[in-house]
């Protein structure tokens, strides 16, 4: 059995229970037992694969496979079910809160631009004040105040370019970087390994092994604020806030990607040196991301980036500001139909939904843990009746119709089979009941 162990725990992802399946598997080959017609869901790649290495090996299975099948989906609910399905999403700022944001915002274009000035869209190029447009640098103020931070760069590349920036004027080859142990965003480990730190990995939600590694010398903590696991709770704010009381010198940065407009306060505001996220997932042109912090820091960004190539131009800054403003509101509806939607699938409204959670794995979805193996075909059916098949930017200008997507790549690190079991929806601009009549639809679809 040497092979079916290898194919069942590579491909069928069994683990916890792979000893106990094969054994009940033994017993259903040698058996008299046989069924006509398969009436499992499911898993049917899969167990053809593994009904190709039992034939291999001499195994008759006339009559059997849909046996092997339904024992198959057996345990593979079994293993799935042994990681507990919970979530501690980031606590949202209230529908109030964010009108006023969008009045706050406001408030300050008009504190800095006249009203003619509010009417054009900018100049370009490298002006000899600062290197950059004049509306750039205006701009960038308006966005240092509302997000209340020192100072603020746009620069080129989105979330990524933002976080590379900072990276390059607040680390050198050779610094030891706590990060916490999970998977970070690809590009970020890439901008990490090509400056060369040392990457210390602690867990986050354990503050004595961050206090233990502050002690034994740490010249960067770099924090992703939104959740990497579902497992995660550690809270942003109160992290940065302890940090400060034990050492007051090490830099601190936060990637906020997801978390703006969602969270009351960016790491900036409470002592972290800056934060850096995309402007294009707050409905913001593609390609350009924001740096807010410290004075000192954003100079010698703007220093580095010294290039007529690299600026952020001037009706490209002012495009984003407008762009911003309706994201606080739309941001707070979106919220609104994950909460009834969660309610209503836990509610039973859906059959084969055996949990709904909100999360913050990347952005604010509903994940959808469905009781059979089928979240892949689910997914197919769901984009014939309209939903988008993957994210543009995350919540950007151009995702307007619900995301049924798979989950994020450390949800399946952490537990491959929710790539069989679980559906991450994002809502974006569509109501409840768009939601989950999609749902639904898409499960009938599966199952006829």
């Amino acid at each position: 059995m040497k092979d079916i162990r290898a194919y069942c725990k590579e491909t069928l992802c069994l683990n916890a229970y792979l000893d106990e399946y094969l054994l009940e598997l033994e017993k259903l080959l040698k058996s008299k037992k046989t069924k006509d017609g398969d009436t499992a869901v499911g898993l049917k790649k899969e167990t053809e694969g593994l009904y190709r290495i039992l034939e291999k090996q001499g195994y008759q299975l006339e009559g059997k496979k849909p046996l092997i099948r339904s024992l198959t989906q057996k345990y593979l609910k079994k293993e799935v079910d042994k990681t507990p399905f919970e979530s501690h999403p980031l606590e949202m700022i209230s529908f109030e809160e964010e009108i006023e944001n969008q009045y706050r915002l406001v408030d300050i274009m008009h504190r800095n631009f006249s009203g003619y000035e509010a009417l054009n869209e900018g100049d370009y190029g490298c002006h000899i004040d600062g290197g950059r447009p004049q509306r750039t640098k205006k701009v960038e103020k308006v966005l240092a105040e509302y997000f209340g931070s020192e100072d603020a760069a746009l620069v080129r590349g989105g979330g990524t370019g933002a976080i590379r920036s900072l990276c390059f004027v607040m680390m050198r080859s050779g610094d030891r970087v706590l990060v916490h142990d999970a998977s970070m965003y690809y590009t970020t480990q890439l901008t990490l390994e090509g400056i060369g730190v040392e990457m210390i990995r602690v867990d986050f939600n354990d503050f004595e092994e961050i206090r233990r590694s502050l002690k034994e010398g740490i010249d960067v903590l770099y924090i992703q604020r939104v959740r990497q696991k579902l497992s995660d709770r550690y809270d942003t704010v109160n992290l940065i806030r302890k940090v400060r009381k034990i050492d007051r010198n090490v830099k601190i940065i936060v990637d906020e990607n997801y978390a703006v407009n969602k969270v009351k306060y960016l790491g900036c505001a409470v002592g972290a040196d800056a934060s850096a996220f995309s402007t294009f997932k707050l409905l913001g042109i593609p390609g350009i991301g924001l740096i807010c912090g410290k004075k000192d820091l954003i100079a010698k960004i703007h220093e580095q980036n010294y290039s007529g190539g690299g600026q952020v131009q001037g009706p490209e800054a002012t495009e984003i500001l407008r762009s911003l403003v309706n994201n606080p509101v739309l941001l707070a509806v979106q919220d609104r139909a994950v909460d009834e939607i969660v309610n209503r699938l836990e509610a039973g409204e859906v059959k084969h939904v055996e949990k709904a959670l909100k999360a913050n794995l990347e952005e604010r979805i509903i994940l959808v843990k469905l009781d059979l193996p089928i979240a892949a075909e689910v997914n197919r059916e769901a984009e014939k009746l309209g939903a988008l098949p993957h994210p543009v930017g995350s919540e950007s200008r151009y995702e307007v119709q619900a995301l049924f997507y798979r989950v994020a790549r450390v949800m399946i690190e952490e537990e491959p089979l929710y790539e069989k079991y679980v559906i991450r929806i994002n809502p974006m601009r569509s109501g409840p009941d768009t939601v989950i009549r999609i749902l639904k639809g898409a499960i009938d679809s599966v199952l006829k």
